[in-house]
């Protein structure tokens, strides 16, 4: 999935500084880290004395400063997150304790301007935990993750300055602040109010202790399931990859290589191998192993089980709004959400619900027809969902997914994305010179970003692409600096980070489409930080189930005719996508939409029924049966993210509760999709694309999310658009977003 929640990911700022604090235990990746510690340092050294860290240090070099990525020693970061954290509540207690009455400008604005140097260490501990992660890292991290749940609480649980904030917020009831002032004045409040500010002692040191041993416990489901990424490789002789595309044989036998395996070929416990493997392997046994050790991860009875880690996760969330009065932990987080409550929510997704399943039926029907033709007396089960498709989609199709491959190109996809940036934003991307810019890793690429017409400098996007040893999987967005105008005009620096399978030497780095459309999906994220036109610092957040709409609406411009004519060319010849082989992706544009739809909602609906059950003596395997059995749940399709490893919602709280906000935002992705394709230049309609830009992404949290969607709209969205993209059945009386 589409995960952008990893620290660095977040903007600077009062909001930004809590919310990196609370996502301390976002799992890192595997433990050994060749590559990385040819880049980046992880030796042992004498720690520099306070500001001479480097990672505390300002930014220097061109573009206003950049991250000195070339100076990161892992033995500098625990001295830095402690003095960083140390130096913010320095700022914090100064301005709680200010005499002068309490102003937007010695309050709020202080608040925005404070913890900079504890940003910056923020991001490299996030390279280290997303991109770098080695076993030195997680033995730091989960020593400091408590430190850092401590210092939050410290901030959140100030009485002092939650006094100054509510003043402010007050006086703005009754005498509005300019309105970007009082967006962030009502951001801060808000927040304040959801982490305990008005509880009572007792409660308040009962709250900061139940966040200090969820931190703890977040930062073991993470290593638990990254454990079992790395442990569980299954290697393969000569013999057994028949009907294995050449692109991804060459690639598991330099996996087997790295790992000490010359002469085998590995399939690495990643989805990016694993979906591969099921798609093609003509080894039902084989398959069978491969997907049990990928859905196993975090579930098997041993010292990486995450079990009892799910259910103490959910008592702690649960004891902790109950001291709010909040009903359940959905209740209390989905309130300042589009959704409101967790009731809208399920309605969605249980208006999707019945057509999604529905289709599954339709689609193992295909694929059981055509193994019983084949000869196979087999019943379709879980590790032959994509092996099957696969095989229908040619019969039906005439679609073949290593053909489409040929065309998909990296280097011509990025240059698609750039081209989309350009047409819709009036951006251009040129790689900077190399070296001028310190990157963590050699495989890590470097351009500037400009507009157009004038020449101006926008900011800087970092590109991180290929899997390896230390890196989570996945594909994230991240903004190492975000765009801010109250202290002096601040750039953008922002990443996007991916988990293509490294090529052989000299050979050509070819994707599926559905990878290919995540690298558009994240580019969007990407856009939206470069965009960015806000003032203040915590404007730059944004709302969860609002947040993963601008990408994915992005994705969309990937099958536009322009983009395919000019970028998706043959690897070898050179030539476009032929007419041909475009109507047959688009004619099979809703091929599979049961098994896809179907997965997430799993997923998504067992992500809000935790939260909104009792968890005294919550069994998450008898929990997870009883509620899937309960949905009707197809037998042939799993969850996208079985509960042991889902690390969106156990390994930090990023998606807890929210895992549904992919739909949510979906249903705002069609119905804007339909505004282009109703105007005169489609897809590139300029008078649309400026309403894009002005209201969808530059305002980032400026304004409340369901209003800049009017502004673009001229109306709410409504679920006709998206139950037509995926071949649904309209319902007759189409659910309402509130």
């Amino acid at each position: 999935m589409k995960n952008n929640f990893w620290p660095m990911g977040r903007t600077s700022g009062f909001l930004a500084v809590l919310a990196v604090a609370g996502c301390t235990s976002t799992p890192p990746q595997t433990t050994n880290n060749t590559a990385a510690t040819a880049a980046v340092s992880q030796a042992a050294a004498t720690p520099p004395n306070d500001m001479q860290n480097p990672l505390l240090a300002e930014w220097t070099g061109p573009f206003g400063g950049v991250p000195a990525f070339d100076k990161m020693n892992l033995a500098h970061l625990p001295a830095a997150m402690e003095k960083g954290m140390a130096l913010h509540l320095a700022e914090i207690d100064a301005i709680a304790n200010n005499p002068e009455p309490a102003t937007f400008a010695n309050t709020l604005e202080a608040m925005e301007k404070a913890g900079e140097p504890l940003n910056r260490a923020f991001v490299y501990y996030g390279i280290w935990g997303s991109n770098l992660s080695s076993p030195e890292f997680r033995k730091i991290q989960a020593e400091i993750a408590p430190k850092i749940s401590e210092y939050s609480s410290k901030v959140s649980q100030n009485q002092q300055l939650f006094n100054r904030i509510k003043t402010v917020y007050e006086n703005a009831q009754k005498t509005p602040l300019p309105a970007d002032q009082q967006r962030v004045v009502q951001l801060i409040y808000e927040n304040f109010q959801m982490e305990g500010a008005g509880l009572d002692a007792a409660s308040k040191q009962r709250y900061a202790a139940i966040n200090k041993e969820l931190s703890s416990l977040y930062t073991a489901f993470g290593n638990n399931t990254l454990a079992d990424e790395e442990k569980y490789v299954t290697y393969l002789t000569k013999e057994q990859l028949g009907g294995l595309p050449e692109s991804f044989v060459k690639a598991a036998a330099k996996a087997a290589e790295e790992r000490g395996k010359t002469g085998q070929y590995a399939v690495t416990n990643t989805r990016s191998s694993v979906d591969q493997f099921l798609t093609y392997s003509d080894q039902r046994a084989l398959r069978e192993k491969v997907w049990t050790t990928f859905y196993s991860r975090g579930d098997n009875g041993d010292a990486h089980d995450n079990n009892q880690n799910i259910t103490k996760i959910l008592q702690l969330r649960n004891e902790r709004v109950k001291l709010l009065g909040a009903k359940s932990y959905a209740d209390w987080r989905l309130q300042n959400r589009m959704a409101k409550n967790p009731e809208n929510a399920m309605a969605l997704m249980n208006a999707v619900w019945p057509a999604a399943i529905g289709r599954v039926k339709e689609e193992v029907k295909d694929m059981q027809a055509i193994a019983t033709a084949s000869g196979q007396k087999i019943t379709i089960s879980p590790w032959d969902y994509l092996y099957y498709s696969e095989k229908v989609r040619k019969k039906k199709y005439d679609l073949d997914s290593d053909e489409v491959k040929q065309y998909l190109e990296l280097g011509n996809l990025t240059q698609a994305i750039f081209y989309t940036a350009g047409e819709l934003f009036n951006y251009n991307f040129s790689p900077v010179a190399a070296g001028s810019v310190p990157v963590y890793h050699p495989d890590v690429k470097v351009w500037e970003v400009t507009d157009k017409t004038t020449g101006k400098h926008i900011g800087l996007w970092y590109l991180d692409p290929f899997a390896r040893t230390g890196k989570r999987s996945g594909a994230w967005a991240s903004a190492y600096r975000s765009h801010t105008t109250f202290n002096g005009h601040k750039t953008v620096l922002a990443s996007n980070n991916s988990n293509f399978i490294k090529p052989a030497p000299g050979e050509p780095v070819l994707v599926s489409w559905n990878d290919a459309t995540t690298f558009f999906h994240e580019f969007g994220h990407a856009l939206h930080f470069l965009s960015s036109n806000v003032k203040y610092p915590t404007l730059n957040g944004g709302v969860r189930d609002y947040t993963e709409f601008q990408s994915q609406l992005l994705e969309r411009w990937l099958s536009t005719d322009r983009v395919i004519n000019q970028f998706l060319k043959h690897h070898k010849t050179g030539q476009v996508m032929p007419a041909s082989l475009v109507a047959k992706i688009k004619k099979a544009a809703t091929f599979n939409q049961g098994f896809g739809t179907t997965e997430f909602l799993g997923s998504a609906i067992m992500d809000l029924k935790y939260h909104m059950a009792d968890p005294t003596n919550l069994n998450p395997d008898i929990f997870e049966r009883e509620t899937l059995k309960a949905m009707n749940m197809p037998q042939e399709v799993v969850m996208r993210h079985r509960s042991p490893h889902f690390g969106h919602v156990f390994s930090s709280e990023g998606y807890a509760a929210g895992y549904y906000g992919y739909l949510w935002a979906d249903v705002l992705t069609s119905d804007a999709a339909e505004a282009f394709e109703q105007a005169p230049g489609g897809f590139y309609d300029k008078e649309v694309a400026t309403r894009l830009v002005k209201y969808l992404f530059a305002p980032r949290n400026s304004m409340d999310p369901a209003e800049a969607y009017r502004l673009f709209r001229g109306r709410d969205a409504k679920i006709d658009a998206l139950m037509r993209d995926r071949g649904f059945a309209v319902p007759t009386a189409p659910a309402k977003k509130k």
